[in-house]
């Protein structure tokens, strides 16, 4: 009987886990992927408009609110429903969407899917570069490469140092290097130089590269001297030097010598950028001008150099991603949002240690938008659809064409796409859409501009 007893329970027992496992395993085959129709995200779009740089950053009025459903009949009423069928493609199965939509006009987000989530922006990383840049450049900056020289000219010979000072300005050209070179003779004479042609490189971190970016990404070296994006400088300022007859005794520099960022020869500033001289040239560019091509052709370089113009604000010279990152942080604290949630780490989007999200976009977006100054730099600077720059093959014959004015973004596994359209109701609407995980662009690409045209429409 005692026996029996143990037998019994033994049998319970084996009865029960049994049933606990089928339970679990029904469970399991009956969860599908699927991305949530509509989910709460909170958003904070600042609105009133930024103070000169000089000023503390202060934090502003946050404005957080919850997406809801709008009421049946109405037009936002439709558009969520029309992006709920959207997002549930079978392209979610497999692959990761970060969406959200935020009418500037109501101040009230209208659509969000894992608005929050952290995602590698690609190139929508240039928004954030520009509008952290246009917060903390004054509205009169222009990128500018310096020449001075430190000595007295006497009969036509500069008894002292030729000096070049680099502002990251990719912009510089082999004809302005050749005027340069001619109007510092003219004006001061200078027929041959008696010291040291020296070059000022320590804008930026002594790094040739970005930080995170891949061994096989085709571009770089980055410096502080630049002539047509590359990294040239010496090489064509030697040229024009020769072109218009000035002799220096290092034009063509020893081999044996080390400059800063491993270049050959003993005319390389010392990191501590100290070199003085009074300033007799000076090569100056609009940002606008920049800006242009950095965003509608998507230039990697173009826009690395503004990401250290944000660095330089700091005062700090040889300043870097960490500089850069920190005034972003304080950007987007300012406009209600936690900084440690995403990750800053170059100007371009090339790196893989870039982390963003949709919200953090839409609302530096947002804040762009009612920050005047900042608005009249930016949107003309962003593709339109059917148009020009990155866009201009897209959203053709719909009613998205001319209308949505965004940012492009595309490195492998990542498409995105981020800016303004405005709607049928005649409403402004910021929007970021982040695509991750796809194995072709043209999937992401695809679902962007249905997207975009169902909140034209």
């Amino acid at each position: 009987m005692k026996y029996t007893k143990y037998l019994l329970l033994l049998l319970l027992l084996a009865s029960c886990a049994t049933k606990r496992t089928i339970r679990h395993h029904t469970y399991q085959a009956d969860v599908r992927p699927a991305v949530p129709a509509v989910v709460q995200a909170p958003v904070a779009v600042a609105e009133e408009e930024e103070p000169e740089a000089e000023e503390p950053v202060v934090s502003a009025r946050p404005l957080v609110s919850q997406v809801r459903r709008a009421a049946e009949g109405t037009w936002q009423y439709e558009k969520q429903q029309a992006l709920d069928l959207l997002c549930q493609a079978p392209l979610f199965e497999t692959t990761q969407l970060g969406l959200y939509v935020y009418d500037l006009t109501d101040s009230e987000p209208l659509y969000a899917v894992n608005a929050a989530h952290r995602m590698r922006p690609a190139s929508c990383q240039k928004l954030v570069t520009a509008i952290t840049a246009l917060h903390y450049l004054k509205s009169d900056f222009r990128l500018h490469t310096d020449f001075r020289i430190k000595g007295k000219v006497v009969n036509g010979v500069l008894q002292g140092d030729l000096i070049v000072v680099g502002g990251m300005d990719p912009m510089v050209t082999a004809d302005e290097l050749f005027q340069a070179a001619a109007t510092i003779k003219q004006q001061q004479g200078i027929g041959s130089i008696a010291g040291n042609i020296i070059y000022d490189r320590s804008m930026r971190e002594d790094a040739p590269y970005g930080w995170g970016w891949c061994w096989d990404d085709d571009y770089g070296p980055l410096s502080a001297l630049l002539v047509d994006g590359k990294d040239q400088f010496e090489q064509k300022w030697t040229e024009a030097l020769e072109k218009v007859g000035i002799k220096a005794p290092n034009l063509n520099p020893s081999p044996k010598e080390e400059g800063r960022n491993g270049r050959k020869g003993s005319n390389s500033l010392s990191p501590r950028g100290e070199a003085g001289g009074a300033l007799v040239y000076s090569i100056r560019h609009d940002l606008d001008l920049l800006l242009e091509k950095m965003m509608k052709e998507s230039n990697n370089i173009y826009a690395e150099c503004l990401f250290y113009q944000t660095a330089a604000t700091t005062g700090k010279k040889g300043g870097g991603h960490k500089e850069v990152a920190a005034r972003t942080e304080e950007l987007l604290q300012r406009i209600g949002l936690q900084p440690d949630r995403y990750k800053i780490a170059d100007g371009s989007g090339l790196s893989l240690y870039n982390y963003a999200s949709a919200e953090m976009l839409v609302a530096l977006l947002g804040y762009a938008w009612r920050t005047e100054r900042i608005r009249e730099h930016l949107l003309p600077s962003l593709p339109i659809a059917g148009y020009d720059g990155t866009l201009k093959n897209r959203m053709i014959g719909t009613t998205a064409e001319g209308n949505v004015k965004a940012k492009t973004g595309t490195v492998t596994g990542i498409s995105s796409l981020a800016g303004y359209l405005t709607a049928a109701n005649g409403h402004i609407l910021a929007f970021a859409i982040i695509n991750q995980g796809v194995s072709s662009m043209a999937l992401g690409r695809a679902f962007q501009d249905k997207i975009c045209q169902e909140l034209c429409r």
